[in-house]
């Protein structure tokens, strides 16, 4: 009797130590940034850190709760130096375990890694702005924490809307992410009444820091506009622009007041306290990918909170349910769009020491919700990847 009593208590020892085990949760950060070569307005240079901080806070973040409730994160990291050495780490992350991952890298690169990905691995996009993800080339596998260029220019087209700067001269660079952005705020003028008077490329290969006095008043000449946009996502001559204008009038797009994921001068909702988290843990301000990276890690940390899991399968659909609300500082609570994985989220428009106003703006209507009326709306996509 006494040896069926102890036996007893091992397995009840046994038992507890099973259920006590805590749910791992891996995640890989996977991050290739091409070389986009030398620029003249360098005073500010990108940081190659960008996004992969963000990832860290987040599982910091996530962990803080995590400990409590049995859960184990952990941030396996992979920062390439090529497209095939990019998806040569996700194949040797996915035969390790992982499932859950977050890339950083261009559309074509991030594309051919959700090809390679299997139905069992749920992949955020932390990285890549282009439309064509969110309109006709979807995977029912990927979701989108980094706002589309669609969603950046039409916060754009509805602040230019409610100021009445109907009339605008567009300026875009020679760089394909140059062309998308332009081409992007083009379909938000159409979309916002606005008219693009002027729509000139960039041409000149000039240095600036010598020339832009004279140049640019000769390139921006036309008989009037309210605006001047840039499309200069690389920042080859958009510096140069403000106050060098033929007439004078504000410059907005990638330069002068931008429309951002992020930017160090957002404070309210509670994002001061994010603010300073980051500045403890990466010595300098938090930006757009490396806010995309920590919301696509804060949204798997919601889902497993609720779930008791970290199955991707019931990631997803818990994601694409009524039940999740992404608490990001944004003033918001965010959700992912159905249709295309998009993740709906206000986007601010700053100068660089100061927050301008957040979009979207009151009396633009939608039968949803007003966050649709930024970036291509269901209709408007070929996507129905949870249809």
């Amino acid at each position: 009797m006494r040896l069926l009593g102890l036996t007893a208590l091992l397995w009840l020892s046994l038992a507890l130590s099973v259920q006590a085990a805590p749910l791992q949760v891996p995640i890989g950060y996977i991050q290739w940034v091409p070389d986009t070569g030398p620029v003249l307005s360098n005073v500010i240079p990108e940081p190659e850190d960008a996004g992969l901080r963000g990832a860290e806070l987040a599982i910091a973040d996530n962990s803080t709760t995590g400990k409590f409730l049995g859960q184990a994160y952990s941030l396996q990291t992979e920062v390439s130096d090529s497209e095939e050495a990019a998806i040569m780490a996700f194949d040797a992350l996915r035969q390790s375990g992982v499932e859950l991952f977050v890339i950083n890298a261009p559309a074509q690169t991030l594309k051919a890694i959700t090809e390679k990905a299997g139905d069992n691995t749920l992949i955020f996009n932390a990285g890549a702005k282009d439309d064509a993800l969110r309109t006709g080339q979807c995977q029912t596998n990927l979701l989108h924490t980094m706002p589309s260029y669609a969603m950046l220019t039409d916060a754009l087209g509805q602040w230019l809307n409610q100021r009445r700067w109907d009339e605008v001269f567009l300026i875009t660079g020679p760089t394909e992410a140059d062309r998308g952005w332009a081409e992007a705020f083009r379909r938000s003028a159409r979309r916002f009444g606005l008219e693009i008077v002027e729509d000139k490329p960039w041409t000149f290969d000039a240095d600036l820091r010598r020339t832009a006095s004279w140049e640019l008043p000769l390139f921006t000449q036309a008989s009037d506009y309210d605006a001047v946009v840039v499309a200069d996502v690389r920042g080859d001559f958009g510096e140069y622009v403000p106050f060098n204008t033929w007439l004078p009038r504000p410059v907005v797009g990638t330069q002068g007041m931008s429309p951002v994921t992020w930017h160090r001068v957002v404070e309210s909702w509670g994002a001061a306290q994010l603010q300073n988290r980051f500045q403890e843990l990466a010595a300098r301000d938090m930006n757009s990918e490396d806010y995309a990276a920590w919301a696509a890690i804060r949204a798997i940390g919601t889902a497993v909170t609720d779930l008791g899991s970290a199955n991707p399968g019931e990631i997803r659909n818990f994601l694409f349910s009524d039940k999740f609300q992404l608490a990001a500082f944004k003033g918001r609570r965010l959700t992912f769009r159905d249709w295309n994985g998009q993740l709906r989220q206000p986007i601010p428009l700053v100068h660089p020491r100061g927050l301008v106003a957040r979009a979207p703006f009151e009396g633009f209507l939608h039968p949803n919700t007003e966050m649709d009326t930024l970036g291509f709306d269901r209709p408007e996509s070929q996507c129905r990847i949870n249809s």
